[in-house]
């Protein structure tokens, strides 16, 4: 767990360190290469910088962030009286609210909390925690600031106005122009920490008394962090059960995924790491460190797949062992992993990961981690989730007793989980 806290901290750190040095990255641009031009606006036909880093061009105006948004009226559709636009066309002033209307028709106030995988996170007091297609939106009027990652670009943070294909980021003075389909992704660009974060914990409990008397716990807890340029995700799935007063499973799983946009379908991840106990599997403590790169393959508006993969090193520590055998065992390892996910329809989703490590033959050779899982909104917030689970080891460690533990290992999860 120190481990685990360590990378975390480490990441976070990281990626303020590399908004540092993508705004000195801006300045010190010659003139032939200037991301903002002094006297026109960008747009996607100025030249490009190299790919393989998002640049951050930031507001020098001096301008507060309440002045930006007064700048950003001005800049909105209207001069003209409102009762000579046709209905359709008027649109509510964002005053301490984002505002998004959808094809319907229907606008929404609230917060904008992240565009990512062509889905896009709306906090409303009236629907709660809801997630658009990003496709079946139309328009989006910011009230707060929002960090705009454009492909092969620059990540600008600025008030916000799309409208059809049209994307404006406005920065006090200067307003840059995009086209919808340069946008890779957008998050706030709030001064509180709270603001990139959210997530979801999903729990399952059965009680069960009389002739036999059986304890069953399951958790499963989603966790990210996610801004205009990353995504930090932390995910955590245990159980305990006992059955008569006696443990019959006791495992936990920890991972850490840090993934850096690159382009639309092209990501890297400097670090992913996991750790893993099972006492039933003879496994006290296992622990995978690694870095790799990822493409997503499919990005429609119902189905999105990727695959990402790279090098790692793990550290195994076992209960007992047998004679002549270690006690832990530090090899190299290649890990590989695709997630599959499918929205059904509007109420549910079905969602496919899976994880597969090679290593040597002390470590176990083999393993595998599956995950499907279909969630079922019950309300903005809640979900009815039902999980199965196959993990698979080649070769388990022999214990001092001679038990070999089965390779294979099941479950099945219904839990209610809540988002956050």
């Amino acid at each position: 767990m120190k481990v685990f806290l360590f990378i975390t901290f480490f990441l976070l750190s990281l990626n303020a360190s590399h908004l540092d040095s993508n705004t000195t990255l801006v300045d010190n641009i010659s003139s032939e290469e200037t991301v903002v031009q002094e006297d026109e606006n960008l747009t996607k036909n100025d030249k490009k910088l190299p790919t393989g880093e998002v640049i951050v061009v930031h507001d020098e105006s001096g301008l507060s962030d309440d002045e930006v948004r007064e700048k950003a009226k001005d800049s909105d559709v209207s001069k003209v009286s409102k009762i000579q636009l046709d209905f359709s066309e008027v649109s509510p002033n964002p005053l301490k609210y984002d505002w998004v209307k959808t094809k319907s028709g229907e606008w929404f106030k609230g917060e904008i909390k992240a565009l990512y995988d062509n889905k896009l996170e709306f906090d409303s007091d009236e629907v709660g925690l809801y997630t658009f297609d990003f496709d079946d939106v139309v328009w989006i009027k910011s009230y707060h600031i929002i960090s705009v990652n454009i492909e092969n670009l620059a990540s600008f943070p600025g008030i916000l106005r799309i409208k059809g294909d049209e994307v404006k980021v406005i920065q006090g003075e200067n307003t840059y122009d995009f086209k919808r389909k340069d946008i890779v992704s957008f998050a706030p660009d709030g001064e509180y920490e709270r603001n990139f974060w959210s997530g979801k914990a999903t729990i399952s409990i059965d009680i069960r008394s009389g002739n036999t008397n059986q304890y069953d716990y399951s958790a499963k807890v989603n966790v990210q962090r996610r801004t205009s340029e990353s995504r930090l995700i932390l995910d955590y799935l245990g159980r305990i059960t006992t059955k008569n007063n006696q443990e019959t499973a006791n495992d936990h799983r920890l991972n850490q995924k840090y993934d850096r946009y690159l382009t639309r379908h092209f990501f890297w991840t400097p670090v992913f790491s996991e750790i893993y106990s099972d006492i039933f599997k003879n496994i006290k403590e296992q622990v995978t460190l690694g870095f790799g790169l990822g493409y997503t393959l499919v990005d429609t508006k119902k189905v999105r797949w990727s695959f990402s993969g790279g090098p790692a090193f793990v550290y195994t520590k076992y209960n007992t062992i047998s004679e002549g055998s270690d006690i832990d065992d530090f090899s190299p390892a290649l890990e590989l992993s695709t997630r599959y996910k499918n929205e059904l329809s509007k109420i549910t989703d079905f969602t496919a990961t899976y994880k597969l490590t090679y290593t040597n033959e002390a470590a176990g050779t083999y393993k595998h981690h599956m995950l499907i899982t279909f969630e079922n909104e019950l309300t903005s917030r809640l979900d009815l989730d039902i999980t199965g689970i196959w993990d698979y080891i080649l070769d388990p460690k022999e214990t001092s007793d001679k038990i070999i533990a089965n390779p294979n290992d099941f479950q099945l999860l219904v839990g209610i989980g809540m988002e956050f």
